[in-house]
């Protein structure tokens, strides 16, 4: 084999990773495929067309995100974290954000700010549809943001806490306020516009102090579903790329 048919044939192997974990990220974040739910290998080769070392690739990387956990004799699983790490991520994600907005404060162009408020349009659209996909919505709204500060560890640690973030959501939270997280998306933007670094930082704090304060101890009852059958739309869709159209450096 050539170098260069050997680099294709590693591109396309991490492009196949890359779309088997837009699928299962986005199945998690909305709360398809539960805390503790299996993940078998030949199950997801199966449902993607991949082998299993490729499935197990994929695997890895959402296990380095915290959205998996890794067991014995290679059963993964949705993770399911702890009341405390829960908290913990959290408290991770305020700090991490508030450094975000610091950052960005008076420097957004006029092409940047039209996207936020664009997908904040977005969030409000899906106002009235289910709780999973508002929170997705607003999610993506933080790594966004995010991606604007140009900054590649932002970036990587921002969307990994904040996935975890969401996880955390579909196992202990209140009903989701959409609205409220609307509303709070739009100040902090135009605090960004105007350039208060201290007010945006304090409009940050509380917002995901406020997310974070609608956390319940009970988690949510099981549904239990077939593996193939939860997969088959967001695998659709990561084949097809049919997802909010994020920075290509967000979508890993």
């Amino acid at each position: 084999m050539t170098a260069r048919a050997g680099t294709s044939t590693t591109a396309e192997s991490s492009d196949k990773v890359s779309v088997i974990c837009r699928a299962l990220r986005r199945a998690i974040i909305e709360q398809a495929l539960e805390p503790g739910a299996k993940l078998p290998e030949d199950s997801l080769g199966e449902r993607f067309g991949v082998s299993r070392t490729i499935a197990r690739h994929a695997l890895g990387q959402l296990a380095a995100e915290g959205l998996v956990e890794l067991r014995r004799n290679r059963i993964a699983v949705v993770a399911t974290p702890s009341w405390q790490e829960a908290r913990d991520a959290f408290d991770i994600r305020i700090e991490l954000e508030r450094l975000v907005v610091r950052q960005l404060a008076g420097k957004l162009t006029k092409a940047q700010v039209a996207e936020l408020n664009a997908h904040v349009d977005a969030e409000d659209r899906a106002r009235d549809g289910t709780d999973p996909v508002s929170i997705r919505l607003a999610t993506e709204f933080h790594i966004l943001l995010a991606h604007m500060t140009n900054s590649p560890i932002l970036v990587r640690y921002v969307s990994e806490v904040a996935y975890r973030c969401c996880l955390t959501l579909s196992l202990y939270s209140r009903p989701h306020s959409s609205e409220c997280a609307i509303n709070e998306h739009r100040a902090i933007i135009a605090a960004l516009v105007k350039g208060d670094v201290d007010k945006v930082m304090g409009l940050m704090h509380s917002h995901l102090d406020s997310v974070a304060a609608r956390a319940l101890v009970a988690p949510s009852p099981q549904r239990g579903r077939d593996l193939l059958d939860i997969l088959a739309p967001y695998a659709d869709e990561a084949s097809s790329d049919r997802v909010v159209k994020l920075p290509k450096a967000v979508r890993r």
